[in-house]
């Protein structure tokens, strides 16, 4: 039987932070873009890991994939900022779940891949003070899944690997957390709560 987690690690994006994909749609429609075409123009590999792993700066990121679209470059960068503008909102489950943590005396951290707009984005979403720390790729200059990130996270969190609840919508992060020796958990909804409290060994 696993030893009980003492403190939990939770991703932001996804998590912690959800995404209503309205506002972004429209920016495309307005622009003559294809629907999720910035999302995924963002997320590739070539530009998408330097920007999370802090060897460029979100606005470099950005301007990168304001390159790719097919758009003038007035129009494309007009179309990304438009697009960056919606910063996503709390997700009013996952944050209960992590202020119940908090409450029984559980250190929590944020544990992300993000860029340098992170601290910003949590003080304009009021997410700042609602964890212990925060762990950003960007900061640490590697991301998840890789085992550093977690073994740094683990010695910032002051517990053992063992003693760490991993959680995170990414399937490659929860993999690479169990391989670097935390319990690691998907997120798909506050359905399972239930379970992460009785890991973290708290009450019903």
């Amino acid at each position: 039987m696993r030893d009980r987690a003492r403190a939990l690690l939770i991703d932001l994006d996804g998590v912690l932070r959800r995404w209503d994909p309205a506002p972004m749609i429209a920016v495309e429609v307005k622009y003559g873009l294809k629907p999720a075409s910035l999302l995924e123009t963002s997320m590739s590999w070539d530009v998408y890991q330097p920007a999370m792993a802090g060897e460029i700066s979100d606005a470099e990121w950005m301007g990168l994939v304001a390159d790719r679209l097919p758009l003038e470059k007035a129009e494309a960068t007009a179309a990304v900022a438009e697009w960056q503008a919606y910063r996503g909102e709390p997700d009013p489950e996952a944050l209960e779940f992590v202020r119940g943590v908090r409450a029984a005396g559980r250190k929590v951290g944020l544990a992300t891949n993000a860029t340098d707009r992170l601290r910003g984005d949590l003080d304009a979403l009021g997410l700042t003070g609602e964890v212990d720390f925060v762990l950003s790729s960007w900061e640490m200059k590697v991301h998840k899944p890789a085992p550093e990130f977690f073994e740094r996270a683990c010695v910032a969190i002051g517990e053992l690997p063992k003693h760490v609840l991993f959680v995170d919508d990414d399937d490659r992060a929860v993999r690479g957390a169990r391989v670097a020796g935390l319990s690691g958990y998907r997120w798909t909804g506050p359905q399972h709560v239930p379970y992460l409290r009785k890991v973290l060994d708290l009450p019903d």
